[in-house]
């Protein structure tokens, strides 16, 4: 009983800190179960893509699908607060101002949104919006769950395998290393439900979201020589696109 509520509470944790979705009470808020939590940041990507293609399935009856797609984008940002998108903007901003690592995380955490993140912010959008919007009026639900989980476990490897960068931070409670069971509890999180779509979708949907998460390791790893909580937003929403975007491939 006691390792049932222990879970919960982990669990709780992940809610509480990757989402604005209200949490009983103090649940979750140790720092000891934050320092758990991380596991189950693809399982908070599952409700947030639930959520988001309930919202497109309900829309759709009234609206038309461009509008419908706009609606569950924006729930999902609402929901989580932008704490992705932020992630992204900031590494973009980073990455393509700094020379060297100590200016590239100080340009990170500078609160000023620059140029370079502007701009790719706004393409980041675009493209999701676009993509989705070529996805099969019946799969965009699951194309939604399925992209907001994996893009979870796509910045849990990269937890996983990189080395935190700063002495302090709101990621810094995440930078312990995870066992293979709490890895293997992330990937069935992410990976269920991607089988609701064809094969012929999701396999290139997985492979194109590796891809982004590979190259961007590699980048981080050589520039910084690890990660920050700005780089594993950064990694969600671009494997997220990347992943709407490999649904779309055509080989024939």
């Amino acid at each position: 009983m006691d390792s049932e509520r222990s879970e919960l509470e982990t669990f709780f944790g992940a809610v509480r800190f990757f989402t604005r979705l209200p949490v009983p009470g103090s649940i979750g808020a140790d720092v000891n179960v934050l320092e758990r939590a991380i596991r189950y940041f693809p399982a908070v990507g599952l409700i947030v893509g639930l959520i988001a293609g309930f919202t497109f399935a309900i829309t759709s009856f009234f609206w038309p699908k461009t509008l419908a797609i706009l609606a569950a984008m924006a729930i999902a940002i609402y929901v989580t607060g932008a704490i992705h998108e932020d992630g992204w903007n900031d590494t973009v901003d980073g990455f393509g101002g700094g020379w060297d690592k100590e200016r590239i995380l100080a340009i990170m955490r500078d609160s000023c949104v620059g140029s370079f993140g502007a701009v790719a912010l706004v393409m980041l959008l675009l493209t999701r919006f676009f993509a989705l919007v070529e996805v099969d009026i019946l799969l965009v639900p699951f194309a939604l769950i399925g992209g907001h989980a994996v893009s979870r476990f796509c910045s849990t490897c990269v937890l996983w395998r990189l080395d935190y960068v700063r002495p302090e931070g709101k990621a810094k409670p995440f930078s312990n290393q995870l066992s293979l069971s709490d890895m293997g509890l992330a990937a069935a999180c992410a990976l269920v439900p991607v089988l609701f779509l064809p094969p012929s979708q999701f396999i290139p949907g997985l492979i194109l979201a590796a891809l982004a998460t590979l190259w961007l390791a590699r980048l981080f790893k050589s520039r910084i020589g690890g990660y920050t909580g700005d780089c594993l937003g950064a990694v969600q929403q671009f494997s997220e696109v990347a992943f709407y975007c490999g649904l779309l491939c055509k080989f024939s």
